[in-house]
């Protein structure tokens, strides 16, 4: 997968209005500024276009159905209308089905416990946790991280060529790292894996926001995302493709609307009759707001034009990559090289700096919000830092304190909503901490790199 050719000019596309565009924030060193979000790649802000549309939504809400009243059925036809939505934005066949869930980890989760007996799983050991750890029942082989994308497919080609040829078999890839934000050869490794006989989930988590995705024209068979990632964070959400595993699974969760009938037996059990659609696999009262807001986004980022926003992205993407070339001293994660193709999720670690000492600083002298860690992608990152697996370090809690080496990285990610101010400030910040240090004292408490509340370390004269 490559980003298209931008046939816009990035000029003229502007950022699509997001909730928290106007909330300022306190600075250590005195005075407040407006908050820099850029950690889309944990949760984008909602657009303001979905808010409006759930605020105007909420009124009406109901149960969906189980109610013969105006509400219910009102609230029924927007849920049904929804999957219809995420369907279209997704581009999928006639056969598929959207099954809504909580999120991407809960999509994936559902599909390996609605995997067949025997299944072989395929996974790289670069992917989020979310894809890497839920195959428990399964034959799982980990691939190694390749370090172009043809290795990827040749990596992925021999793998299948080695398994039984007979039983099932199921590989899961990312669209778009979490962590570098690179885009992975999905098409040339959904053809690899039919080639062999095998299926593939694409985790598009990553790559939905950024980039258009269609499951026909990829010919993947599975792919799953986040809501809170789509700008709609009202937790949900999808798990869209093939029906067949999915009709001969169990239920993931058994209860109300996933059973079709339910009657007892004359030697005291109970059989059930279970929804053959995608109400197999949403028992209970589904997230109605949530389902609501996904395809609010979905409409929001088709109308206002993907293909313009891509082109502003990547003119973004340009601008932070070529800033932080300018930062000796930086160096920026990538597994693909600098010519690869990706979107607005970069990370980077900065040599003679703790990387939760300078997410600190960042947040608490300029207002900028970006993360560090490992993100949720332990092996991964542990490979791009050239780490020995049983290093310390994990997810938010860095074992070092301020000024000492870490293992971990620091991660800046915006989007649709980004205005040029936010990349401009946090250019701006990266050089001016490098070359000046910061401003601030920081201690670490309960593993978090926190600004010390005493004495300010008087490290510039403009302070």
């Amino acid at each position: 997968m490559s980003v298209p050719t931008a046939v816009l000019d990035p000029s003229v596309c502007t950022p699509l209005p997001v909730l928290g565009q106007n909330v300022t924030v306190p600075l250590v060193t005195g005075g407040e500024v407006a908050y820099a979000a850029l950690d889309y790649a944990a949760s984008a802000p909602a657009l303001q276009r979905v808010w409006d549309d759930v605020a105007a939504y909420a009124p009406y809400y109901g149960s969906v159905h189980r109610g013969a009243g105006y509400l219910s059925q009102l609230s029924t036809d927007l849920f049904e209308n929804s999957r219809r939505t995420v369907a279209e934005f997704l581009g999928c066949r006639a056969e598929d089905q959207v099954v809504f869930t909580r999120s991407t980890t809960d999509s994936l989760n559902l599909l390996a416990a609605a995997i067949p007996a025997g299944c072989q799983v395929f996974v790289y050991e670069t992917e989020h946790h979310a894809s890497l750890l839920p195959w428990r029942d399964a034959q799982v082989t980990y691939l190694d991280a390749p370090r172009t994308p043809g290795q990827a497919v040749e990596t992925l080609e021999r793998a299948l060529a080695d398994r039984d040829p007979y039983g099932p078999a199921l590989v899961c890839v990312t669209g778009a790292s979490n962590v570098t934000g690179e885009l992975w050869p999905v098409k040339e490794l959904a053809a690899a894996a039919h080639a062999h006989g095998a299926r593939i989930v694409l985790d598009a988590a990553q790559l939905a926001p950024h980039h258009p995705v269609d499951i026909a024209g990829l010919d993947v068979d599975w792919v799953a995302f986040s809501g809170h990632k789509l700008y709609a964070p009202f937790g949900s959400g999808v798990l869209a493709g093939r029906a067949d595993w999915l009709r001969a699974a169990e239920p993931y969760l058994a209860g109300g609307g996933a059973s079709r009938k339910v009657a007892r037996r004359p030697d005291g059990g109970v059989d059930v009759d279970w929804h053959t659609t995608a109400a197999r696999h949403e028992a209970g009262s589904p997230n109605v707001i949530g389902v609501y807001s996904i395809a609010s986004a979905c409409k929001a980022l088709t109308e206002a034009g993907f293909e313009g926003l891509v082109a502003r992205e990547q003119e973004l993407v340009g601008r932070v990559r070529e800033g932080l070339a300018q930062v000796p001293e930086v160096r920026v994660l990538s597994l693909f090289g600098d010519d690869a193709p990706r979107v607005g999720v970069i990370s980077f670690v900065v040599r003679g700096w703790n990387s939760s000492h300078f997410a600190a600083a960042l947040s608490a002298e300029y207002g900028i919000g970006v993360r560090d860690g490992l993100f949720c992608a332990h092996p991964l990152v542990r490979t791009l830092l050239g780490s020995d697996p049983q290093d310390p370090g994990e997810c938010g809690a860095p074992e070092a304190g301020p000024g000492e080496e870490s293992l971990n990285a620091i991660r800046v990610s915006f989007g649709a909503g980004t205005p040029d101010e936010h990349i401009e400030r946090f250019l701006r910040a990266v050089t001016e901490l490098v070359r000046e240090g910061a401003r601030w004292n920081y201690r670490t408490e309960d593993g978090r790199c926190v600004p010390d509340r005493g004495e300010a370390a008087r490290v510039r004269d403009t302070f």
